[in-house]
C-alpha cells in the first residue's frame, strides 16, 4: 500500500512520517501531483493559519488532485489544520474557502470566556459513533491538541468529541474521508493506534479494489 503525506508547505511532515514508520508503514512525503493520483491513502497534516494553507494548496495546484482522489474513493486523513481544510470554509482571519470535502464550517471555539485559547494540551476524547479510527481505543483516552478553531458540521459526520468549555469536535468521518483535530503523532501510543487504524482501513479499501481471479 502506498501512503502519501502531502507536502504543501505547512504540515508537521517529518513527525507524521516518523510515527508511521514506527508502525512499519510504507509512506512518502511528496508534492508531486502524479503521486497524489497514485496514492492508496493520503494524509493531509497542517500547522498554521487556514487562509495561508489554502493559498499554498491553490498555488501548488493541489486542490483539484485532492478532490479527484476523494471522488475516486481514496482514503484521506486530515490532521489538525488538515482536518479544518477539508471543510467548506473558515472564518479565521477573514473568510476563506476550503476544500469542501466534508460539509461544515470552521469557527472559533466558544469557551464562554472561562478558558484560554488556543486549546493546548492533553484532553480526553469521547467516541460518539462506531469509527475505524478508534478501533481498540476507549472513551476517555487522551490525545494532544493545539488549536483555536474547530469544524462545526452535521452531527452525523462527527466521530468523536472532547470538552473545552463545551463540546468540541475532535474527529470527523464522511465515507472514506477521516480527520482528527488532535495530533496523533504527538499523542504517544494512543495516537499511534489512530494512525495504525487509518492505515488498516486503507488496506481494506485497496484489497477490495483488487480483481478477483
Amino acid at each position: 500500500m502506498r501512503a502519501l503525506i502531502l507536502d504543501y508547505g505547512m504540515g508537521n511532515l517529518v513527525s507524521v512520517r516518523n510515527a508511521l514508520e514506527r508502525l512499519r508503514c510504507q509512506v512518502s512525503i511528496s508534492r508531486n501531483h502524479a503521486d497524489i493520483a497514485a496514492a492508496d491513502a493520503i494524509i493531509l497534516p497542517g500547522v498554521g493559519a487556514f487562509g495561508r494553507a489554502m493559498e499554498n494548496l491553490t498555488d501548488g495546484g493541489f486542490v483539484a488532485p485532492l478532490r479527484d482522489a476523494a471522488a475516486e474513493g481514496t482514503p484521506i486523513l486530515g490532521i489538525c489544520l488538515g482536518m479544518q481544510l477539508l471543510a467548506e470554509d473558515s472564518e479565521e482571519r477573514g473568510f476563506h474557502r476550503g476544500l469542501g470535502l466534508v460539509p461544515g464550517h470552521v469557527r472559533m471555539i466558544r469557551t464562554g470566556g472561562d478558558l484560554r485559547l488556543p486549546h493546548v494540551g492533553w484532553n480526553s476524547v469521547r467516541v460518539v459513533q462506531s469509527e475505524p479510527l478508534f478501533d481498540r481505543l476507549h472513551d476517555g483516552d487522551a490525545f494532544y491538541f493545539v488549536h483555536t478553531f474547530q469544524v462545526e458540521c452535521d452531527p452525523g459526520n462527527v466521530a468523536a468529541v472532547c470538552d473545552y468549555g463545551g463540546p468540541v469536535n475532535a474527529a470527523l468521518r464522511k465515507d472514506h474521508i477521516m480527520a482528527v483535530q488532535f495530533h496523533p503523532e504527538r499523542s504517544q501510543t494512543k495516537g499511534l493506534r489512530v494512525l495504525r487504524n487509518f492505515v488498516d482501513y486503507a488496506k481494506t479499501i485497496v484489497a477490495a479494489r483488487q480483481p478477483a481471479w
